[in-house]
């Protein structure tokens, strides 16, 4: 992209209300733009840094939208981690760690700089390129996919109490969601909203309203996964994320073992045995001594907690969330895919 160009550095450098920031790292980059970091480099058109970037995101004195991506990560590191303890910080990058000012905005930012002129994009002779924009969440696909799979990581709690335990029932008596659940033919179900940013949240704006519900299914004899399937609507009075409203409710229907998270779940083995591009798992934290681990492949989103269960979404499931329960195998695949994943420094 030609946003290195001097003259748009200049530009973009010249008085620039700096409006939010975000990193660019192989172990948190905005997943929005991709599956991994590889792919959300490429979004940008930015070499895949081992140390990678930081974004910061404003407007020049004329109200054009600017990206500047600086490797100094650190410090925006630093200025995240003070605006989310509601502190005031000046994000001033150096000159000489600026790498590239983009025009334009990857992501979508729902507020503006004072005094000046309304977001636009640069003059194309100063942008000396195509202006960035963010990716089209009005429909359900990938980018949706992956800021639902966002919603869920950071309201897992949430969204965790949606499920009950003794639903992921096996032939044993015992609970799917238990490490000491029996393999063969098992079944589960599940209550649950789509995430509230499924639909028609940005990563940097309004988390959308719509939902629907995760409904009952069985896992497929002789699976040794208590996998739940999203099949057609079914009554829930669970109310979704922040937004309380609730989700739409239809008839469950019975079908046999999910073939989406069967394809799921070989895949996320596969990448033990295979790493597959940086990013795709990645591991953060979360209370107690669990992880929370994200992967992502190929029309597929899953989050889980390494001492709990999983859940799956999918391109080819509009607006659905599966719970995957732990059963006898789910336990050691997290804990293999938690050693293989990138960790934040």
């Amino acid at each position: 992209m030609a946003g290195t160009d001097e003259e748009a550095v200049a530009a973009a450098d010249d008085a620039l209300y700096v409006l939010t920031a975000v990193l660019l790292t192989p172990a948190k980059f905005p997943s929005v733009l991709g599956d991994d970091y590889p792919e959300a480099c490429a979004a940008l058109g930015m070499a895949p840094l081992a140390d990678g970037y930081g974004l910061v995101l404003g407007q020049d004195g004329d109200g054009a939208r600017w990206t500047v991506v600086i490797d100094d990560v650190s410090l925006v590191a630093v200025a995240i981690a003070s605006w989310d303890c509601g502190m005031e910080y000046d994000l001033s990058p150096d000159e000489r760690t600026v790498v590239a000012a983009l025009p334009g905005w990857p992501l979508a930012v729902a507020v503006a700089a004072p005094n000046v002129p309304p977001p636009h994009d640069p003059d194309p002779e100063i942008a000396d390129g195509p202006a960035l924009t963010p990716p089209d969440t009005s429909v359900w696909g990938p980018a949706q996919r992956r800021l639902g799979a966002d919603e869920i990581a950071l309201q897992w709690a949430t969204w965790r109490e949606q499920i009950d335990d003794t639903e992921f029932a096996t032939p044993g008596g015992a609970s799917g969601a238990g490490d000491s659940s029996e393999s063969g033919d098992s079944s589960a179900s599940a209550d649950g909203p789509t995430p509230a940013g499924a639909a028609n949240a940005g990563e940097a704006g309004d988390r959308g309203s719509d939902s629907r519900s995760a409904s009952d299914s069985s896992a497929g004899s002789g699976s040794d996964w208590d996998a739940s399937m999203g099949a057609d609507e079914q009554p829930t009075n669970a109310e979704q994320g922040e937004t309380g409203e609730p989700s739409e409710s239809g008839q469950a229907k019975q079908q046999g073992g999910h073939s989406g998270i069967l394809r799921v779940l070989a895949e996320a083995r596969a990448y033990v045995e295979s790493p597959p591009p940086l990013g795709r798992v990645r591991s953060s934290f979360a209370p107690g001594d669990a992880r929370t681990l994200r992967a992502d492949g190929p029309g597929w989103s899953l989050v889980a907690r390494t001492d709990d269960i999983a859940f799956v979404l999918l391109d080819d499931e509009p607006g659905e969330v599966l719970p995957v329960g732990r059963g006898p195998e789910l336990p050691g695949l997290l804990e293999a895919l938690d050693k293989m994943a990138v960790r934040p420094l």
